[in-house]
């Protein structure tokens, strides 16, 4: 398990060094866009397209190693209250309902991808991007949240230790 989850660990490192590297290209190109737009009334063609397929990236692509790191914003009101098997079920069960949506979000984007590549789909712009590149997203980066559920659970349930351990 020890090999398996460090190759995960590496691979979610990875998305989230993307993740980072798209958000700068991001704000490149969006500040090219409004200087093209507004400045010499030239806007780009391809900018708000690639910007909104990249923020499809940042949101799923990076979530698992959000969830592996522990980054996300959450609310602990309750959870802080309970006693530590009261907070070892909730973690238990945080993962098994995680897991269930993710897979069902992977396997559904997995469809998704699949019939856009099938029909040869693309977006209707002018740029034309084909659908099953931010269709892929999906069942990629919640297939990997759903794995790393998956790995929260099973430490919440053999070792009863905090589930979150940072790469």
């Amino acid at each position: 398990m020890g090999a398996v989850e460090a190759l995960f660990a590496r691979l979610t490192l990875a998305l989230k060094v993307v993740g980072q590297l798209v958000l700068a290209f991001m704000v490149i190109t969006i500040c090219y866009d409004s200087i093209m737009r507004y400045g010499l009334a030239a806007p780009t063609s391809w900018s708000l397209e690639i910007n909104t397929f990249l923020i499809i990236y940042i949101a799923v692509m990076t979530a698992a190693a959000i969830q592996r790191e522990d980054e996300h914003i959450r609310i602990t009101f309750f959870t802080s209250r309970a006693g530590p098997r009261a907070q070892r079920v909730i973690r238990v069960v945080i993962g098994l309902v995680g897991v269930a949506f993710c897979s069902i979000m992977a396997w559904r984007g997995g469809l998704m991808t699949m019939q856009a590549i099938q029909f040869s789909e693309r977006v209707s712009s002018s740029f034309g991007t084909p659908t099953a590149f931010p269709y892929a997203m999906l069942p990629i980066g919640f297939g990997t949240l759903a794995l790393q559920f998956l790995l929260d659970t099973m430490r919440a349930l053999w070792a009863g230790a905090p589930a979150r351990h940072v790469a």
